[in-house]
């Protein structure tokens, strides 16, 4: 995201897989883990049988690398039949675009008028829904021309957007998420994450993976997975040295951008200003 908040194989393992460890974890239910975390040791065996109070951890192996707008201060990011779908931030900056994957180019582009910080994005049917930072007020446009259909408000912060086939899902910034109708925009329910007893705050930009939301952690470098029924965290990505030589661009912001390609099991990162955009394959680590 973006002020504070906008400065704000070995073993190769599938998103379905990822998905079948967490809703093991989810059934065998939450204890309370009191001990510390013992070091992690990479692996390359099939996913463990998770106990009661494991978090499971994932590095990660580069896929493929793709160009990205070194200019784009992402905050949202969906992938669809080729493309992606990119929101971003910045005061008279903020835009919705339509990019090709392979090359980076931005096919289509919407501006938002100068008073509106853009945040997340997420797509809907035929439409492409984006969230403003601290305007409450959300937009609506027609995917294929981008032209505005619709506003929404909504009471707290934008961040992240994401949906489930059901609801939105909306990010603030906090330890919540929302659970909004699509068609209404009104909020359904909501869900408190946690790790173990511990509120998991800041969380960002959204990607909904089969049953599970994937969430940037502002500023870290740290994806976190959440289970959409119980708000508990499931599963943690660590991605750091994903963008091994930073210090040769300017400027560089945080880790931020999710999008899945569902019919390929692809899963798509990248960051804010960050020239590139990486395919990559999550690496189970186990905790001895």
């Amino acid at each position: 995201m973006g002020t504070m908040r906008d400065d704000k194989k070995r073993g190769r393992v599938t998103v379905a897989m990822i998905v079948a460890v967490a809703l093991v974890a989810l059934l065998a239910g939450c204890v309370e883990n009191e001990a510390p975390l013992p070091t992690p040791t990479p692996i390359s065996t099939p996913m463990p049988t998770l106990t009661p109070n494991t978090l499971q951890v994932y590095s990660y192996e580069i896929v493929t690398t793709f160009p990205h707008d070194s200019n784009a201060f992402t905050q949202g990011l969906v992938f669809d039949n080729g493309f992606l779908y990119e929101g971003t931030g910045g005061r008279g900056e903020s835009t919705v675009r339509k990019v090709e994957l392979e090359t980076g180019a931005v096919i289509k582009k919407y501006r938002l008028p100068s008073q509106y910080f853009g945040e997340g994005v997420t797509l809907w049917n035929d439409t492409l829904i984006q969230l403003t930072y601290q305007s409450g007020v959300g937009f609506v446009y027609d995917k294929d021309s981008f032209i505005l259909q619709q506003e929404f408000a909504y009471p707290t912060d934008g961040w992240g957007l994401t949906h489930d086939g059901t609801h939105l899902i909306m990010s603030d910034g906090t330890a919540t998420l929302y659970f909004l109708d699509p068609t209404t925009f009104e909020e359904v329910k909501r869900l408190e994450v946690h790790d173990n007893d511990t509120p998991v705050t800041h969380l960002n930009e959204l990607e909904y993976i089969h049953g599970t939301v994937y969430a940037n952690v502002w500023p870290t470098d740290r994806i976190v997975m959440i289970s959409s029924e119980t708000g508990r965290v499931v599963g943690r990505v660590d991605l750091d040295g994903l963008l091994s030589d930073e210090g040769s661009y300017q400027p560089i912001g945080v880790l931020n951008g999710i999008a899945y390609d569902a019919a390929n099991d692809r899963l798509f990162i990248t960051g804010k200003y960050w020239p590139k955009l990486f395919e990559i394959e999550l690496v189970e680590v186990r905790l001895n």
